[in-house]
């Protein structure tokens, strides 16, 4: 498979609302395959897919809900994150992954599958990735060494999906928070980038974005935690972090070390 951006499909003309007032949306481009170019998907569903929303079937948690794997009637394998409900957080997360990852398709940056709008639920439909995170495998307990040909694929998939975001896409887009828990691997430990909920579009003639400063500790650029000016810079910074993490084996924050502070040890 080539490293360049696979072709976009067309989009759908029709819009659609978030949450119910005027702002409007393009949904996720169709796709093929078994997918037949759905992408709206009823709760009901869902909560097929998942069989119930299942604890067995949780793939992940974070502030702005669970992940869930499901299933669909072809057999095609996915991953269903339901946001949490009445979250203003959660809405804009919504909002803000649909509108980006839309935009973009590449071999390393995960794709969106479809959604879905039911009442106060919203949800996200993603294609499945086996191989669970950098995180993972880097500090899960009982996980063996991760051999350093595999750490090299990771950080140049890595690598290559980042760069699409900053280089390829107009306006480009700020991901805002590279870690490893956001690094997805399949079984042959190539990279999806995933988490889009915190991007932010950056026009060309803008030097910087400001915003209320969001991401996780450990992972910030210095310059952005105390200005709230976001540039691509803040994603290569955090990306760093992935990459000593990668080589170090140690966590970005870990309070059984001193200073805790990954970067600040290795610059110690």
């Amino acid at each position: 498979m080539s490293d360049s951006p696979s072709s976009s499909p067309p989009a759908p003309s029709a819009d659609f609302a978030p949450s119910g007032g005027s702002t409007s949306l393009s949904p996720p481009p169709p796709n093929g395959g078994p997918y037949q170019g759905k992408t709206h998907f009823t709760y009901e569903e869902l909560t097929d897919i998942t069989e119930g929303f299942s604890t067995q079937n949780i793939l992940g948690e974070g502030g702005f809900g669970f992940v869930y794997k499901g299933k669909l009637n072809d057999g095609k394998l996915v991953a269903v994150k339901q946001l949490k409900v009445g979250s203003r957080q959660g809405d804009r997360e919504f909002k803000a992954e649909v509108e980006i990852i839309s935009r973009v398709h590449h071999r390393h940056l995960v794709s969106l599958v479809g959604y879905c709008i039911s009442d106060s639920e919203r949800l996200l439909i993603y294609e499945y990735v086996p191989n669970q995170t950098l995180e993972h495998h880097l500090h899960g307990k009982g996980r063996p060494v991760l051999e350093w040909a595999k750490r090299v694929r990771i950080a140049i998939g890595s690598a290559k999906g980042l760069a699409y975001l900053h280089e390829d896409c107009h306006p480009k887009i700020i991901h805002r928070d590279i870690k490893s828990a956001n690094i997805l691997l399949d079984n042959e430990f190539e990279v999806q980038v995933a988490d889009f909920g915190l991007a932010k579009l950056n026009d060309t003639t803008q030097t910087h974005v400001s915003t209320r400063v969001m991401g996780t500790f450990g992972y910030l650029a210095p310059e952005y935690a105390q200005s709230g000016q976001l540039t691509d810079r803040s994603d290569v910074f955090s990306f760093g972090v992935v990459l000593l993490e990668l080589i170090t084996g140690r966590k970005p924050v870990d309070q059984y070390h001193q200073p805790a502070s990954l970067v600040e040890w290795v610059n110690t």
